[in-house]
């Protein structure tokens, strides 16, 4: 591959992150909670509309955690990543655009809908991550995927953006009222995550070979495949180690995503303030993920990790004392300059300790213990909250997550997974 059809094939690959986005900033982390409190569950208590979006969130993380690992497995077999990611993003979409036809007070319909497309976005994950070793060398992994990660903040915060005037200025957009603009956001969500997947379809090869197996042989040996990995991970220390660490930490790493709004709503803060701190987080994403892939270069990625880790911790604890909405814009920027390092130099450092031909596999393990992570983050704060009343309370009991989970990284010496040889 020359270097130009390299370079197209890495940008068009990191392009997915500037897709999908559109759906974890206005969907999952902005619109979404704050019009099921205020719309769909209107009619209940603030802490069980946060109960049925923590069971909602846990729901599609759970579905993920069986599913992720064999569809890996199978697109490894069949060498079909692409057609897999076409599927699922498909799903996704259909979901996505869904909620703009869900009614006042249905909040079962539109939490089905969000379940089906939450999942369908992780599933997409699977795919779409193990696409990197077919776009990089390992010498790349982490400034590629610190791109897909900066890419992913611009273009979710600048959808993000038209979608927060909408709802601002809905006459100018000549929408009737805010509730509106908001399912229209769901829409336009949809249609640019359609629109943007386009790349990685139309740049990237997998590098399929002529013995590419029928779709009943790739399911038989992906479940074969499946059971040996699982087993083989068990005896290769540092990806075992590194998994549960990745566990851990990127638990509290979602949890912090998908409920901030929900805490911050709680607290008794403006929901424009709250969007807006929001987008601040995407914008300052963008730069910050960049640079912690040009960080990882010049000094560790672990250590780069290190530093997002015990940022996040801080923050965390600092959560508890919130009293005004200043301190949640620079809660939110603070975020905003680790998020992404954290999240793109755990995709680039684990790639780095799996054996060759066996991306999809071990990035469908990957993918599955950072959702079934998201299972207990979720429910931990909503159980918290409406056991104790409190949302400072719950917000801090995620705490524990990044420092148990950055402790048991500094026991992983990537010069004994099987990638090193």
């Amino acid at each position: 591959m020359s270097d130009t059809s390299n370079r197209r094939a890495q940008f068009g690959w990191a392009f997915y992150d500037w897709a999908n986005s559109a759906f974890s900033t206005t969907v999952v982390a902005g619109f979404f909670p704050i019009f099921f409190k205020t719309y769909w569950s209107s009619g209940h208590p603030a802490e069980t509309s946060t109960l049925q979006l923590g069971v909602g969130s846990a729901l599609a993380s759970l579905i993920v955690l069986f599913l992720a690992p064999l569809l890996g497995a199978i697109a490894d077999r069949s060498r079909r990543k692409k057609p897999w990611l076409a599927a699922v993003t498909g799903i996704a979409v259909a979901a996505t655009a869904g909620l703009f036809f869900v009614g006042a007070g249905q909040w079962l319909l539109a939490l089905s809908l969000f379940v089906i497309a939450s999942t369908a976005f992780f599933l997409a994950m699977v795919f779409y991550d193990s696409l990197i070793v077919d776009v990089c060398t390992p010498a790349d992994y982490d400034r590629v995927s610190a791109l897909g990660y900066g890419l992913g903040y611009l273009g979710g915060g600048l959808l993000l953006a038209v979608n927060v005037a909408m709802t601002l200025w809905p006459e100018a957009f000549a929408l009737a009222d805010r509730a509106a603009a908001v399912r229209w956001s769901f829409l336009s969500v949809a249609v640019w995550w359609a629109l943007f997947s386009l790349p990685v379809f139309l740049l990237v090869d997998e590098g399929r070979d002529a013995d590419t197996p029928s779709a009943g042989r790739a399911m038989r040996e992906g479940l074969t495949e499946l059971r040996l990995t699982a087993r083989r991970i068990f005896s290769e220390k540092p990806v075992l180690t590194f998994l549960i660490a990745y566990w851990l930490y990127i638990d509290g790493v979602h949890t912090i995503i998908r409920m901030a709004v929900d805490f911050g709503l709680n607290l008794g803060f403006g929901e424009t303030s709250l969007i807006t701190a929001l987008l601040m987080v995407q914008f300052i994403g963008f730069p910050a993920a960049i640079a912690f892939g040009w960080l990882a270069s010049k000094w560790e990625t672990k250590k780069a990790i290190y530093v997002g880790l015990a940022v996040y911790a801080g923050v965390t604890a600092w959560g508890y004392f919130l009293a005004y909405e200043w301190q949640f814009y620079v809660m939110a920027a603070v975020i905003g300059l680790v998020q992404g390092g954290v999240q793109s130099l755990s995709r680039s450092y684990f790639a780095r300790l799996i054996p060759d031909g066996r991306a999809g596999e071990y990035f469908g393990i990957y993918n599955m213990m950072g959702k079934f992570a998201a299972v207990i983050g979720p429910l931990l704060v909503g159980v918290t909250a409406a056991l104790s009343g409190s949302a400072r309370l719950s917000i801090l009991s995620v705490l524990v997550l990044f420092v148990a989970g950055g402790w048991l990284l500094t026991r992983v010496d990537a010069r004994e997974a099987p990638g090193a040889a």
